[in-house]
């Protein structure tokens, strides 16, 4: 069973909009947005704290259950397709076999 992570840098309104279409698509076990695992070193108290530099699209972590390679490609090119609409950047780690 194939499992698709994929990263998407976005609002979480464009997150929220990739999830739904992937738990729409036939086939799909699990959609889930996994923790953002990497510590930030955001400082409430430093000088750059809330300057522009520091505010940006977020960052959403998905991992996809598909049932096999066919329904997997049709995850990449769904969320592709949506991505070039929304005009979000979604990058596809390697997909790896369950």
């Amino acid at each position: 069973m194939p499992l698709l992570r994929l990263r998407i840098t976005g609002n979480d309104d464009d997150a929220r909009a990739i999830g739904n279409l992937l738990n729409s698509l036939d086939g799909i076990e699990r959609v889930e947005e996994v923790a953002d695992l990497m510590p930030h070193m955001d400082d409430a108290d430093s000088s750059s704290a809330g300057l522009p530099d520091d505010t940006g699209p977020g960052v959403h972590e998905l991992e996809i259950d598909a049932p096999n390679a066919a329904t997997a490609n049709k995850v990449r090119e769904a969320v592709e397709a949506l991505a070039f609409d929304l005009d979000v950047l979604v990058e596809f780690e390697a997909e790896e076999e369950r």
